[in-house]
Parts: C-alpha cells; structure tokens; sequence
C-alpha cells in the first residue's frame, strides 16, 4: 500500500541532495571575508538603484499589464483539457473552442486599442 508513495519520497530525497550539495558547495567555494563597499551594499533591484520614497506610485500601465497577462495566462491553461480531449468532443468542441479563442482575441484587440499594452 505505501509502494505507491515511493516515487513521491525519492523526489524529495533527491530534492534534498540537491539542495545539500548547492548550500554545501555554496559554503565551500564561496567567498569568505565579505568586502564593505558602499555601491555594494545598496539596496538594488531589478536594475534600478531606488530614487524617492519607498511607497512612491507606479504607473496604472504596470498594473494593467500585469492583469492583462494573467487573465490571458488563465485562458490559455484552459485550452489544454480541450487539447486532450480534443477528438472526442468533435466538430461541437471545435466551434466552442474557436468561439472562445475569437472572444479572447477581441479583448485583446480592445485593451491593445486602447492603449493598455503601450509602454511609456
């Protein structure tokens, strides 16, 4: 009954060797003293140095983008039980799937239109 649990167990295992082996290695080869400079420990983050207060506002585009990406990300995971099941379901599945493939396309024409995927 548990032999069913042996692949999930020698995942974690070999997950854990890994993990071993890269902390370990890390701690080995890895520098020793650590340099006090001042350019090095600034905060930096995604290239950007941080200039102004750190609850500054960022542009709506970010976060339209972001959501835009998401919705579209979650409609396309849907298309992959269709896949599967993609001859069974036949010409009816077909047509439902081309329906909700032309409603995602007109969203994205609209936000595009509009101006929600334009970077400035």
């Amino acid at each position: 009954m548990l032999d069913q649990y042996v692949g999930v167990l020698l995942t974690f295992a070999l997950g854990a060797v890994i993990v071993g082996g890269m902390v370990s290695g890390s701690m080995l080869l890895g520098m020793r003293r650590r340099q006090h400079y001042a350019v090095k420990d600034e905060v930096f983050e995604c290239g950007n140095a941080p200039s102004g207060p750190a609850r500054g506002r960022f542009s709506v585009h970010f976060y339209l983008v972001a959501i835009l990406f998401i919705v579209f990300d979650v409609e396309v995971v849907f298309m992959y039980p269709w896949a599967l099941v993609f001859r069974a379901l036949g010409v009816p599945g077909l047509i439902e799937m081309v329906i909700f493939i032309a409603v995602l396309a007109i969203g994205l024409a609209y936000a595009w239109r509009r101006g929600a995927l334009a970077w400035y």
